[in-house]
């Protein structure tokens, strides 16, 4: 990549890894090759929720990867762990946090299962918490995260200082991003303001063949009113909030076309201003998300 594009000395460099996916000895390599962020998909440090989601790995393959690659040299790794998993009780919910936190990750990522349509799980869904048990579950083990020295910068991701995630704050923050190879997406803004989504071909053997005829990227506008929507669908994700500056700077947009939905927002008390003038989700958006969200949907959708 350094050979064909000129990155910063410090640039973010991240792998995803299953545990029990990578062979022995690997992780020195790709610590030798740059990468210098791992992410571990752990998902759960129980065996029976291992099993329940239909993962491969075991909880001792997730402790020998993470101790491969602190061995190696990774300085910064993130965990993925779910919770609301099937039959999951407070308890065993309490214990896959704690036994995160005694690997001493960087980063967690600590997230809600979700049911994606076409699976197994989706056609024939297993027995999972309700809302109240669910909402409890992350209650607590928001609390131990938090407890542990990490903070909540985005719904879902939960850092030590300095150790946010850099590439994914930059999809938050509505930037820009260059995907490359078989089924990559990019988001790219033109030198007169326009926002372009590109995608390329997902299976590799036509992305082979179209790549060589430049017909492996399609191209897509976007319009005024879903910049609007995309730039607020990533942005109300993070805590910290942003400003009417930071609106205009990544869209090319006036402040104005959202005042209306901004006020909405403020009166349901999903939204709130800070002192430094900053818009940021109230504890109720936050909790609410999905409904906060849509209420920038383009008129017409939702």
């Amino acid at each position: 990549m350094r050979q064909h594009f000129v990155l910063s000395p410090d640039a973010e460099v991240t792998m995803e890894a299953n545990p029990g996916a990578v062979e022995h000895g690997a992780f020195a390599g790709y610590r030798a090759a740059g990468v210098n962020r791992l992410s571990l998909g752990a998902q759960s440090f129980d065996d029976r929720m291992l099993k329940a989601l239909g993962r491969i790995h075991s909880v001792a393959a997730t402790e020998a990867a993470f101790a491969e690659a602190r061995a190696a040299g990774f300085e910064n790794i993130n965990l993925d762990l779910m919770f609301a998993l099937p039959a999951q009780s407070l308890q065993d919910a309490e214990a896959d946090v704690l036994a995160a936190l005694e690997l001493q990750p960087e980063h967690i990522s600590y997230y809600h299962l979700t049911l994606e349509p076409n699976t197994v799980f989706y056609s024939r869904p297993p027995p999972l918490p309700d809302t109240d048990e669910a909402w409890n579950i992350q209650d607590v083990g928001s609390h131990l995260l938090q407890d542990a020295g990490y903070a909540n910068y985005e719904v879902s991701a939960w850092g030590r200082s300095g150790r946010q995630c850099q590439h994914n704050l930059n999809y938050w923050r509505y930037g820009d991003y260059l995907g490359l190879g078989a089924g990559a997406h990019s988001k790219i803004t033109l030198a007169n303001g326009s926002v372009v989504r590109e995608n390329r071909s997902a299976h590799p053997r036509d992305y082979l063949r179209r790549v060589h005829v430049q017909q492996a990227t399609s191209r897509q506008d976007v319009d005024a009113a879903n910049k609007l929507f995309e730039f607020m669908l990533n942005n109300l994700r993070l805590r910290a909030g942003f400003s009417l500056e930071d609106f205009e700077r990544r869209t090319g947009l006036s402040a104005e076309l959202m005042q209306t939905k901004l006020q909405n927002a403020m009166e349901r008390g999903l939204l709130v201003e800070t002192q430094r003038g900053l818009l940021q989700p109230s504890a109720r958006g936050l909790q609410f998300l999905d409904d906060l969200q849509s209420l920038f949907l383009p008129t017409g959708q939702g």
